[in-house]
């Protein structure tokens, strides 16, 4: 049992929170930031740090790096030095940054569909084109489509591949043996590889980082943004054990001012890096969720869930009564006030899903599922659905 209290519920209303800028009556399942505190031991921090009263500018210590290096080996078994890091002021900005250092105007960016909507918005207004590289989806399950992969990665435009390890929205861990054929194929096409691999510790099962296969023609994005609720703290990292890349991003990343370090980044980031039994026990908390959402959701809605094993995101199949949820999400928030996001959002073959945030306490989960459920009846009845045949 454990020691840590995650049934506590937070009120993140007139705080200005981004998730949770919504009416009292709406219930806010979207964007993936969770509804519980931070590890005790990293709140203690923010706040001594917030009570010195001295909040000038900032450097990057060594105790930083350590303490990544020392997480990776322990959680990860990945063997990591001081000089293969970079200390970023968040992913996304690295993104966009990495894309304008490594390619030029109208060059292709390939991502693999559907995958978080931000990067095709750090893609286009870079000026650059999106490429997708579709996965396939069926029985309910993903996979990569290597014969299309390889296609797209030999065309001579095509400069970078951003891969999502683990997979945003679809919470999919990809087996060694998936990441072994891409750093093959990207090498062999000298494609860069940037790895997104910001959830990689909200797992179910084990996670390979990619860069335990190729540490060379990669780029690595990590953070404990996720892992420990920390998104607003604004600390994050690049490695490659490439000195030719390392010296470019650091390059980049000084030139795009991204690299100033926060009031509380380096603290924070060095004391989440301590805290895995605390991780531990979240990641046992998200699983029930998880698992108690599934049967929900199956017991009561024609939805199907797609079985994941990383993320606190649910990605959930409606095309039993619509094959684009735009208007289906929209009618949720209005008639239930639950605010999930539509599965156009993460590309067009996510258009018949939406994903939902289960990160929350078990109060707040069981009232969002309750609506969804009422939602989908209600959508049922105004559009002639028999739900009963669906069930």
């Amino acid at each position: 049992m454990s020691d840590f209290d995650f049934s506590k519920l937070t009120n993140r209303l007139n705080t200005n929170s981004l998730k949770f800028n919504v009416l009292d009556n709406e219930l806010p399942m979207w964007v993936a930031d969770m509804d519980f505190e931070s590890a005790p031991e990293v709140v203690k921090t923010i706040v001594d740090c917030a009570k010195s009263g001295l909040y000038g500018y900032k450097i990057v210590n060594d105790e930083f790096y350590q303490s990544i290096i020392d997480w990776w080996k322990k959680r990860h078994n990945l063997e990591l030095k001081k000089e293969y890091i970079c200390f970023v002021y968040g992913v996304v900005p690295a993104i966009c940054s990495i894309i304008k250092a490594f390619s030029k105007k109208n060059d292709f960016i390939l991502v693999q569909s559907p995958v978080y909507g931000t990067f095709y918005k750090c893609i286009k207004a870079n000026n650059r084109k999106v490429l997708e590289n579709p996965l396939i989806y069926k029985n309910n399950a993903y996979k990569i489509d290597f014969k299309d992969l390889e296609k797209k990665l030999k065309h001579s435009k095509t400069k970078i591949m951003i891969l999502c390890n683990p997979h945003n929205p679809i919470g999919k861990i990809w087996q060694r043996q998936d990441l072994e054929k891409i750093a093959t194929l990207c090498k062999k096409y000298k494609v860069l590889v940037i790895s997104d691999e910001i959830h990689c510790d909200i797992t179910q099962d084990s996670y390979t980082p990619f860069a335990s296969i190729d540490n060379h023609n990669s780029i690595t994005l990590i953070s404990p943004s996720k892992a420990f609720n920390l998104a607003s703290i604004h600390s994050a990292s690049a490695f490659t054990a490439n000195p030719h890349l390392k010296r470019k991003i650091y390059i980049a990343f000084n030139a795009d001012k991204i690299a100033d370090v926060g009031a509380f980044s380096v603290e924070a980031s060095i004391c989440a890096y301590k805290q895995e039994e605390w991780l531990n026990a979240l990641n046992e908390v998200i699983t029930k969720n998880k698992n108690y959402a599934k049967i929900y959701i199956k017991m009561h809605t024609p939805l199907k869930v797609v079985p994941s094993n990383a993320t606190y995101l649910l990605w959930v199949d409606c095309s039993t009564i619509c094959k684009d949820t735009t208007n289906f999400a929209t009618f949720l928030r209005e008639k239930t006030g639950l605010f999930i996001s539509k599965g156009i959002d993460f590309g067009k073959n996510g258009k018949s899903f939406i994903r939902i945030n289960i990160a929350t306490q078990k109060e707040r989960l069981q009232d969002g599922l309750k609506r969804l459920v009422r939602g989908v009846e209600l959508y049922c009845n105004e559009n002639n659905i028999n739900i009963k045949e669906l069930n």
